[in-house]
């Protein structure tokens, strides 16, 4: 059986999600929503009270803002599971590397990707985004998104409540299947389609440092122990970006964008980065 748990943002989940699971899944399954309208919760919380009142062989973490298009998605998860013992946790989407720079797992060049979602975008857009699978159907990565994640709960692993707020649950409970010796794979025999996208703010930024500095011991990782020369530049870059758009922390972009004007100090992008930079800290 599977346990499909969900933190809904009201005192239940909505009827065509609810319709759409039991039309899709194809196998046995329970529903543990776990109301936190009034935001009683983190993430974390909620996600824990969930493990605690599952009996299912696999967990299920699901936003509440999506719908499944693959019928049987339930029996596809119990077949990776059981054809592959050694995978703890399997997402529609992530990344074969996690570099020490504070970043979402997205952060990265696209051969490092693998995705299979259909994702709205606020300015009406929507795109069928499906790359990473040319030679398999489930690839091997180090973080999975959060958007669906599925567990083998026979690993005991739960999320980590000292973390709080709702953001990088998924780098959590990455990095604690990877602590317990199993592999975290992404399927492309799974597609859901997302009618949101992260709300990438300060909270969410500042919850990201806040994550990488308390793994920070764990980083940087990836599979086989290889880290692209130029995923750590890549990353601050991309971090750096964040900071100025969602109006960061100061110290961090003086630090990052220091770190990658002084590593390559002729190259025109830095410079141009570095400009940036200098007039958000001087504001």
């Amino acid at each position: 059986m599977i346990s499909i748990i969900i933190c809904s943002r009201k005192n239940t989940i909505p009827d065509l999600l609810s319709i759409n699971i039991n039309e899709t899944i194809g196998s046995d399954f329970e529903l543990i929503i776990i109301d936190n309208s009034e935001n009683r919760y983190s993430i974390f919380e909620a996600y824990n009270i969930g493990i605690e009142k599952s009996k299912g062989k696999y967990l299920c973490f699901v936003h509440d803002d999506i719908l499944f298009h693959t019928k049987g998605w339930g029996n596809v998860i119990s077949d990776i599971f059981e054809t592959n013992h050694d995978y703890g946790l399997i997402g529609v989407a992530g990344s074969s590397q996690k570099t020490r720079v504070p970043s979402g797992w997205w952060d990265c060049k696209n051969e490092y990707k693998s995705i299979n979602i259909i994702q709205h975008y606020p300015n009406g857009k929507i795109t069928k985004e499906q790359f990473g699978f040319e030679n398999s159907i489930l690839n091997e990565a180090v973080i999975a998104d959060g958007v669906f994640l599925a567990l083998r709960k026979e690993m005991n692993v739960a999320f980590d409540q000292k973390l709080k707020g709702f953001h990088n649950y998924d780098f959590n409970i990455a990095i604690e299947v990877l602590r317990k010796k199993y592999k975290i794979g992404i399927t492309n025999q799974i597609l859901i389609e997302h009618f949101s996208i992260g709300n990438l703010n300060r909270q969410w930024l500042e919850s990201m440092i806040r994550v990488h500095k308390y793994y920070h011991k764990f980083l940087p990782i990836a599979i086989d122990n290889f880290i692209d020369s130029d995923a750590e530049m890549f990353s601050s870059k991309r971090l750096i970006n964040n900071c100025l758009l969602t109006k960061g922390n100061k110290k961090t972009v003086l630090q990052y964008s220091l770190k990658i004007f002084l590593k390559e100090p002729f190259s025109k992008s830095n410079i141009n980065l570095f400009k940036k930079a200098l007039i958000y800290l001087k504001n």
